[in-house]
This record gives structure tokens, sequence and C-alpha cells, in this order.
């Protein structure tokens, strides 16, 4: 019995996938890896009352985010930002 399209299509996807996604696999994992050990230390250190590293690097792109912002939360359903004077 010989394979239907389906069937070969499902292969050369497989083969396809596993080709590609192997030669890039452990640079993504890599990358996986240093942006949660980030993450991890900016949530740990703001837990233990360390001040955020970044917010003074950062602190010249808010203007460039506002608008991006308020689009963000009037798309997750507040219309208006509880916090007075940040963006609305």
């Amino acid at each position: 019995m010989s394979p239907s399209f389906r069937e070969l299509f499902e292969r050369f996807e497989e083969l396809n996938r596993e080709y590609m996604v192997s030669r890039w696999q452990s640079g993504l994992q890599k990358e996986a890896a240093r942006q949660e050990d980030a993450l991890m230390a900016m949530l740990f250190l703001e837990a233990l009352g360390v001040e955020n590293p970044t917010g003074y690097y950062t602190l010249d792109l808010y203007p460039e985010f506002v608008e991006s912002f308020h689009r963000w939360h009037r798309k997750m359903g507040m219309d208006t930002f509880p916090e007075p004077g940040f963006c609305c």
C-alpha cells in the first residue's frame, strides 16, 4: 500500500522541521535560557527591594512607548489606565 499524499506531506514537513529547527535549536535554547535568567534576576531583585537596574537606562524610552502602552491597556479592556497621569 503506497502512502497517501497527506502522509507524504507530513513526512516531508517532519523532515523539513528537523532539518531547519535542529540547525538553530541549540542557539535558540541558549538564548531562551539567557532571557529567562535575565527575567528571573529582574523579578527577584525587585522582590528583594533592589532597584531595577534597567530603570535608569530605559527612562529615555518612555516617551516612545507611551502611545503603544495606551493601545495595550485599551486592548486589555481598561479604557483608562488606573494610575493617574501616566498616559491617559
